[in-house]
C-alpha cells in the first residue's frame, strides 16, 4: 500500500509479559514467574475490546516482551504457548505485529535466541506499507547490547540505511518506528539505564531518524506511559498490558494516522473495551474520505 488512502489508525500494545506479575509480587524476577494467569486474562481483555472496534484497526502491534521468561528459562515455552493460543482470538481482519523485547531474545541476544525467537514469532526485523506509510520494526536489543553478536547489529544497521533510502524515493506521508526500549523516557540527553538506550547510540539513532523525516518511534519495555521529542521527532513511550510498575492502567494506545500527523491515546483496557475510541479520533478517521 504505497499510495495514501485517506486517515486510518492502528492499535499498539506493550509488554504482555506472561509471569511477570507473580514474579514481581513475591520480589523473585528470575524464577518466579511460574504463575501468569493474570496476564492471560488482561491479554484477553486487551483482544475482546480490539475486536469489538469500529471502523477496524489496520493491524495491532506488541512492542516486545511478550512473555516474561529469558530465553532457555523453565516456563519460557508454556508462556509462549498460552499467549498464542490468546492471541489467535484476534479478529482474522486485523494482522498482528511483533517486536522483539529483551525478554523474548535475552538482555545480551545471540544468533541463538534471535533464531529461536524468529521461528516463533516472525523477523526480528522488518518494513511494511500501510496506506502510503512506512513502518519500521527494529530489533532494539541490538543497539542495547550487540557484544555476542555484533554482526547482526551489522546487519540491522545496513538493512535500515537501505530501507530510509526506499522510503525517501516512494515519497511516503510518513515513516513510523516500532521498537522495544525506548531511546529516552523524557528528555534526548538523560542519562543512560535500564529503561532507554546509551547516550552515543542514542545520539547516533535520533540524528539518522531525524535526518530521514521520521515521524514518530512507539515503544515500551518501562510499564509506564512517557516520552518526549527530539528536533520533530516524537518518542512515545507506552505502559504495559500486564504488570504496571507505575500509576498507569493496563491499557493500549490508539494512534491515528492523517495526511500531516500522528495522534495517540492511551485507553485503559475497560475503557477501550466499554466506550471504544471517543468521538473525537473518530471524527479524524472520517474526515478525507
Amino acid at each position: 500500500e504505497y499510495q495514501w488512502k485517506g486517515p486510518f489508525y492502528f492499535i499498539q500494545g506493550a509488554d504482555p509479559q506472561f509471569g511477570l506479575m507473580k514474579a514481581w509480587t513475591h520480589g523473585d524476577t528470575k524464577n518466579g514467574d511460574d504463575e501468569w494467569g493474570e496476564e492471560i486474562k488482561l491479554t484477553e481483555q486487551a483482544v475482546q475490546a480490539i475486536n469489538k472496534l469500529n471502523p477496524k484497526p489496520k493491524f495491532f502491534v506488541l512492542c516486545g516482551d511478550l512473555v516474561h521468561g529469558m530465553p532457555g528459562s523453565r516456563w519460557k515455552k508454556n508462556q509462549e504457548q498460552d499467549l498464542k493460543d490468546v492471541l489467535k482470538n484476534t479478529d482474522q481482519d486485523i494482522p498482528l505485529v511483533f517486536v522483539s523485547g529483551n525478554h523474548d531474545i535475552g538482555n545480551t541476544p545471540t544468533r541463538e535466541t534471535i533464531d529461536d525467537y524468529c521461528k516463533n514469532w516472525g523477523d526480528d526485523y522488518f518494513s511494511f506499507w500501510v496506506g502510503g506509510v512506512f513502518f519500521l520494526v527494529l530489533n532494539s536489543q541490538l543497539y542495547f547490547d550487540s557484544s555476542k553478536c555484533p554482526e547482526l547489529r551489522q546487519a540491522q544497521d545496513a538493512w535500515l540505511d537501505e530501507q530510509l533510502a526506499v522510503a525517501a524515493n516512494q515519497k511516503c506521508k510518513h515513516i513510523i518506528v516500532f521498537q522495544h526500549i525506548p531511546l529516552f523516557l523524557s528528555k534526548p540527553d538523560e542519562d543512560h539505564d535500564y529503561f532507554n538506550l546509551d547516550k552515543s547510540v542514542r545520539q547516533e539513532i535520533m540524528e539518522k531518524f531525524h535526518k530521514a523525516g521520521i515521524r514518530a518511534v512507539f515503544s515500551g519495555h518501562y510499564h509506564r506511559n512517557a516520552g518526549g521529542s527530539y528536533k520533530g521527532l516524537e518518542m512515545v513511550v507506552s505502559s504495559a498490558i500486564g504488570c504496571q510498575l507505575g500509576q498507569d492502567t493496563h491499557g493500549l494506545r490508539v494512534v491515528v494516522v492523517t495526511e500531516e500527523k500522528v495522534l495517540h491515546r492511551y485507553y485503559s483496557l475497560g475503557e477501550l473495551g466499554s466506550h471504544g475510541i471517543d468521538k473525537e479520533l473518530l471524527d479524524m478517521l472520517a474526515q478525507q474520505k
